[in-house]
């Protein structure tokens, strides 16, 4: 893995005459944050040696470079997803990836499921703590003193100083960002009514089929964390509708300009 690493991080850097400072990673039906950025370099994620292929309806599976908030950016417009079938360690390779280009703050974005009916459908939360319920953890497997420590503390895995920034800017603009606690779940299918109820019983928030195995990969890379989730949808049995892909692609764009501000404004204030 770490040679497939290092190959990625030198072809990407033989294009991008700079070293991104700040790393963001759009979910579903956040990819348009990429669009305007000005002179932007991009580099589809199938050009890159090893680097896995995006293949889910929107999410463009490229890497887009360029300037953000007065600071150098790696976006990555689109994600892999362990539903997909890719093995673990190549949905975390682009954390890795991006890791080795030099990033120091890492941005997860996501659309989930709201648990909590406190936290409304269109509005935005920032992950505090999170359940894994894929089933497995992205670090298992042979380890490499330089990649990271072998058994990572998770205490801080959201950093706290990057919430509160978050926090701060979303106030300041206006716009309604909770803190939640998250759960991953394997997917491609959405959770049952009872696997709704029994993670409001634990005290999860929101849930969705990402971000939290990206965001221990990018906390063992180095590289501080924040996540920001859009809650497209209500979760399994909370709504009279089915939930469905449609429904979180249509929300989300209902919410695109608040999302391009609180991010904008984030990163020109780290």
């Amino acid at each position: 893995m770490k040679e497939k690493i290092f190959e990625a991080v030198q072809y990407i850097k033989n294009k991008v005459p700079f070293e991104p400072e700040v790393a963001l990673v759009l979910g579903s039906g956040l990819g348009d944050f990429a669009d305007n950025i000005e002179n932007a370099i991009k580099i589809p994620y199938g050009e890159i040696p090893n680097f896995p292929k995006s293949t889910v309806q929107g999410h463009k599976g490229q890497f887009v470079f360029g300037k953000v908030g007065g600071k150098y950016v790696c976006i990555m417009q689109g994600r892999v997803h362990y539903y997909e079938g890719y093995p673990m360690y190549q949905v975390v390779f682009p954390e890795y990836v991006m890791a080795g280009l030099g990033v120091k703050t890492l941005i997860l974005t996501n659309a989930v499921g709201g648990i909590n009916e406190n936290m409304k459908v269109n509005t935005f939360a920032c992950i505090k703590d999170h359940i894994n319920f894929t089933g497995y953890n992205p670090l298992i497997g042979s380890y490499y003193v330089d990649m990271g420590v072998r058994f990572l503390s998770l205490n801080n895995l959201y950093d706290k100083d990057l919430r509160e920034l978050a926090l701060k800017v979303a106030k300041k603009l206006n716009i309604t960002l909770n803190e939640a606690v998250y759960a991953q779940t394997s997917g491609p299918t959405y959770e049952t009514p009872a696997e709704v109820r029994a993670l409001k019983a634990l005290g999860v928030d929101t849930c969705g089929m990402s971000t939290a195995i990206e965001a221990i990969a990018g906390a063992h890379s180095g590289m501080k964390v924040l996540a920001i989730s859009n809650i497209s949808n209500k979760a399994a049995g909370l709504a009279k509708i089915e939930p469905t892909h449609s429904e979180v692609l249509e929300n989300s764009n209902t919410i695109k300009q608040d999302f391009k501000n609180l991010l904008e404004n984030i990163i020109k204030e780290l």
